[in-house]
């Protein structure tokens, strides 16, 4: 069955230095893109994972080898994300996303690298010593960069759909959807995205009527098919902070687990000071920022505006016409 799109849906994949957010890089990103007319187009690029802070190559874990088989020296001559950036976020602008377990790993770890990428072009900004021309280019990249929300983007987890259904992995998924046959090249960002979209119009195929089994259908609508699987409602990618029913930031963590952010922005402003000092990744430290800019812009708005007959009628009754 073919996807019922009303925009772009984009599968990828992401083959990584390792398995931490905050501290590995990206080495193979592949792209399948869906267009609602069912035409396809697939883009795949091997990258070098690069330390903007320290300026050299980041390790692949030995671990992360084994499974992907790719080596430090393998991408010595292959471009660093920032150069190709914009054209992945051409590649993204526009789209919904989709992916196998994406939502946990991939789309945390490709926001996690465009967030370095934005916090080096407002740092090459800022330099003294760095030519006019590379700083309108550090400029260009960072408009690029605010027209591509991740966050916005409705995220399908093929995973999410088969554990619901059929509780297994990739490459189980493959052959119990697509005809009991295996595919090549597993563990390549190219080979495992482009069997995810193979997974998913499979799973649509299967479940679109209602069995003695599976009662439930799949509809083939991506809103529908991003929510298999209850993802939760988090503001950051690494679910640091999350919304609650009245739509406030709640903090998921530590001693102030289960506080709003503005409660704790109110009673413990120095708590987002630590947030932004700590190892945090770059997506959450950016999500604690944007909550502290609004919760003083709403505190200068309320103080800059006039008071109320209801604020004056309290104050005169407080007060009772004696200043002291």
């Amino acid at each position: 069955m073919e996807l019922n799109l009303e925009r772009p849906l984009l599968f990828f994949d992401i083959e990584s230095t390792g398995l931490s957010i905050a501290s590995d890089g990206i080495i193979e990103l592949s792209f399948v893109k869906a267009f609602p007319d069912h035409s396809v187009k697939v883009k795949t690029w091997k990258i070098k994972p690069w330390d903007y802070e320290k300026g050299c190559q980041i390790h692949i874990n030995e671990e992360a080898s084994k499974v992907n088989g790719v080596h430090d020296e393998d991408l010595k001559d292959c471009p660093l994300l920032i150069e190709v950036l914009p054209e992945i976020l051409d590649w993204l602008r526009d789209s919904d996303l989709a992916g196998f377990n994406s939502a946990k790993f991939d789309l945390p770890l490709l926001s996690e690298e465009i967030e370095r990428v934005r916090a080096y072009c407002k740092k090459r900004i800022g330099e003294k010593t760095v030519s006019q021309e590379k700083k309108e280019k550090a400029k260009e990249l960072l408009g690029q960069i605010e027209t591509v929300d991740l966050h916005q983007c409705k995220m399908v987890d093929v995973q999410n759909i088969y554990h619901y259904f059929e509780p297994r992995n990739l490459r189980a998924a493959y052959r119990f959807y697509c005809g009991g046959k295996d595919f090549d090249n597993a563990h390549t960002a190219e080979a495992d995205t482009l069997a995810t979209f193979e997974v998913l119009k499979a799973q649509l195929d299967l479940y679109k009527d209602p069995s003695d089994t599976h009662t439930e259908v799949l509809k083939n609508d991506v809103e529908a098919l991003s929510k298999i699987g209850g993802r939760p409602r988090t503001v950051d990618f690494a679910g640091r902070l999350y919304l609650n029913d009245e739509g406030e930031a709640v903090i998921s963590f530590g001693k102030h687990k289960g506080r709003t952010a503005r409660e704790v922005w109110e009673s413990e402003p120095s708590y987002f000071a630590w947030i932004e000092n700590g190892e945090f990744t770059l997506d959450t430290k950016r999500q604690f920022a944007r909550l502290k800019e609004q919760f003083i812009a709403e505190r200068k708005a309320a103080l800059d505006r006039p008071a109320t007959d209801a604020e004056l009628s309290s104050l005169a009754e407080k007060f009772n016409g004696r200043l002291f």
